[in-house]
C-alpha cells in the first residue's frame, strides 16, 4: 500500500462568519429602537453574543470593527461530539496585550436557535460569573457572563472564565456555543474597547466526510482508478489529496479516534483486513471480516469512536468489534438482499443496526436505547436509501431517493413527511450538512459536479470537484 499526502490551497467553498458581539457595555431591547445602556462592569445585558437573532454591541463600542484588534476570544473544552447528560467544562478566554479589564457573554443554542443544556457556575466568593435570561424572537435563552468581581485579570493581557455545560438528556442535533468578549481600557465608557466574537459547535453524531475541524460536511470523493481521496476543506478552501488503498478495496471512512475528523479507511475483501489512517496519527491494521462482507463502521457502543463492523449478506449476521472494551457483538438481523442503513435513529448516541428491504420497502431498525424494534414501510423497490438527519434533531431520518422522478422522500423524526424533487435519476446521492445548520442538505454528484440544496436558506450550491467515475465519500455510508 502506498501512503502519500499532497496539499495545496484552493478556492473557498463555504464560509461561516461569526458577526459582532457584546462587551462589558450592552444594549437593552431587541427591537429596531435600540437604547444605549450605561457602561457597566457588572455584566452585559442578555442577548448580545451574536448568536442567530441577536444584535451586536459594536454599535455602542463603535471605535473599532469587531475582531479587528490584536487580541481574540476563544472557547475551549467543547468536545467534537456530546452525549446525553454529559458534563462539559467550558473555558472562555479573552486575550489582548494592552487590555486592562475583560468581560464576556456566552450562550448555547440548537440549529433552530433554541436554548439547549444547562450551565453550572463554580462556587466561591465573591462570584466571578453569573447567569441571566434573555428573549430572542420570544424564545428564552440562558446566558453566562462576568460579574463586577470577574473582570480583573490575574495575568497581564488575558482573562479566563471556566464553568460547566450539561448536555440535554437526549440528542438534539448540532449545538453551537456563541461567545463575545471585550478587551476594555477601563475608562468607564464604550470608547477604545475592542470586541471579539467566536463560536464553536459540537455534534450529536458523526458526520461522514468531515476531513477538517469545523464539523461541516466537506465536498470529497474517492477515485477508484488511483485509490486517491480528494477533499475540499470547508474551513478555508484548502485542498487535500491522499492516496490510500489498493484496487478492489471498499472505502469505509469513519471517525475511529473520536476527534471529530473523518479517518480514511478501507476494507480489503480479499483478506478481510481493515486499514485505517487515523487523523490523530498512526494507522490501524486489523483482520476483521471476509470476502463478501459489507463494512458498516459506526459508534455502536456510544464511546464517541467508530467501531469496526461488517454485515455478512450470506447469513444476515452483523459482526461488531466494540472500541470501548475490545469485545464482540454478533447479531442476526436482515437477509441477503437487504440494504444496510445503520445509524442513530433513537437519539441515544449509539449506532443502531438497521436494514431497508427493497422488495417490500420496509425498514427494520434494532434500537440500541431499549433493544426494541421499529418496523415500518417507506419507499418502493426502485428507491435508494439516503438516511440522514434532515430535521436537525440528532436522530437519523428514514429517507429514499427515487430515480424515476428524482424526488427525495424523507420521514422526519420531528418534522414528518416531505418530498423534494432535486437532481436527475442517474445522479449519485450524497447528502450531508454542508452549510453548518445541523440539518442534512440534499446533494447529488454528477460526473464531477456537485449540486447542493442548502437547508439553511433553500438556495443552491453548484461546484465542480472530481471526475466522472469518482465516488462521493457519503457513498460509503449509504451503500446504495
Amino acid at each position: 500500500m502506498k501512503f502519500s499526502f499532497r496539499s495545496r490551497s484552493g478556492f473557498k467553498f463555504i464560509a461561516l462568519s461569526a458577526v459582532a458581539a457584546v462587551g462589558i457595555v450592552g444594549y437593552i431591547g431587541l427591537g429596531p429602537e435600540i437604547d444605549k445602556a450605561a457602561a457597566s462592569a457588572s455584566g452585559p445585558s442578555p442577548s448580545h453574543t451574536a448568536a442567530p437573532g441577536e444584535i451586536s454591541c459594536t454599535a455602542c463600542h463603535a471605535d473599532f470593527e469587531v475582531n479587528t484588534g490584536t487580541g481574540n476570544v476563544t472557547i475551549t473544552g467543547i468536545p467534537a461530539y456530546y452525549t446525553p447528560n454529559q458534563q462539559v467544562p467550558v473555558t472562555v478566554t479573552v486575550n489582548q496585550a494592552d487590555g486592562v479589564i475583560f468581560g464576556f457573554q456566552l450562550t448555547a443554542v440548537t440549529s433552530t436557535g433554541q436554548q439547549v443544556g444547562t450551565f453550572t457556575l463554580p462556587s466561591g466568593m465573591p462570584p466571578t460569573m453569573q447567569q441571566n435570561t434573555g428573549f430572542v424572537n420570544n424564545v428564552e435563552r440562558r446566558y453566562v457572563s462576568h460579574t463586577i468581581d470577574g473582570v480583573t485579570p490575574t495575568t497581564f493581557g488575558t482573562k479566563s472564565w471556566t464553568f460547566t455545560w450539561t448536555a440535554p438528556s437526549q440528542r438534539v442535533g448540532k449545538v453551537r456555543f456563541y461567545t463575545s468578549g471585550n478587551a476594555a481600557n477601563s475608562d468607564g465608557g464604550p470608547g477604545g474597547d475592542y470586541i471579539y466574537t467566536r463560536n464553536r459547535g459540537t455534534l450529536s453524531g458523526e458526520i461522514i466526510s468531515n476531513f477538517d475541524t469545523d464539523s461541516l460536511t466537506d465536498v470529497a470523493v474517492f477515485r477508484p482508478s488511483t485509490n486517491a481521496w480528494y477533499a475540499l476543506n470547508s474551513t478555508n478552501g484548502g485542498f487535500q489529496a491522499v492516496e490510500f488503498g489498493i484496487a478492489g478495496d471498499q472505502i469505509a471512512p469513519a471517525d475511529f479516534d473520536g476527534d471529530g475528523i473523518t479517518d480514511r479507511a478501507v476494507f480489503r475483501p480479499s483478506t478481510g483486513v481493515w486499514f485505517v489512517e487515523k487523523s490523530t496519527g498512526g494507522y490501524l491494521i486489523t483482520q476483521f471480516g471476509a470476502a463478501g462482507d459489507i463494512p458498516v463502521p459506526g459508534d455502536y457502543d456510544g464511546d464517541l469512536k467508530a467501531d469496526l463492523a461488517i454485515f455478512r449478506p450470506s447469513t444476515g449476521v452483523w459482526y461488531i468489534f466494540r472500541s470501548s472494551d475490545s469485545a464482540y457483538d454478533i447479531r442476526q438481523f436482515g437477509i441477503a438482499t437487504d440494504k444496510v442503513v445503520p445509524g442513530d435513529y433513537d437519539g441515544d448516541g449509539k449506532t443502531d443496526i438497521a436494514v431497508w428491504r427493497p422488495s417490500t420497502g420496509v425498514w427494520y431498525i434494532f434500537r440500541s436505547s431499549d433493544l426494541g424494534y421499529s418496523i415500518f414501510g417507506f419507499g418502493l423497490s426502485e428507491d435508494r436509501p439516503v438516511q440522514n438527519d434532515y430535521d436537525g434533531d440528532g436522530r437519523l431520518d428514514a429517507a429514499v431517493f427515487r430515480p424515476s422522478n428524482a424526488t427525495w422522500y424523507v420521514l422526519g423524526s420531528t418534522e414528518g413527511f416531505s418530498a423534494v424533487q432535486f437532481g436527475i435519476g442517474t445522479d449519485v446521492s450524497a447528502p450531508g450538512d454542508f452549510d453548518g445548520d445541523g440539518k442534512a442538505d440534499r446533494a447529488v454528484y454528477r460526473d464531477g459536479v456537485w449540486y447542493i440544496l442548502r437547508s439553511s436558506d433553500f438556495g443552491y450550491t453548484i461546484l465542480g470537484f472530481g471526475l466522472p467515475g469518482d465516488i462521493p465519500i457519503q457513498k460509503a455510508q449509504l451503500r446504495n
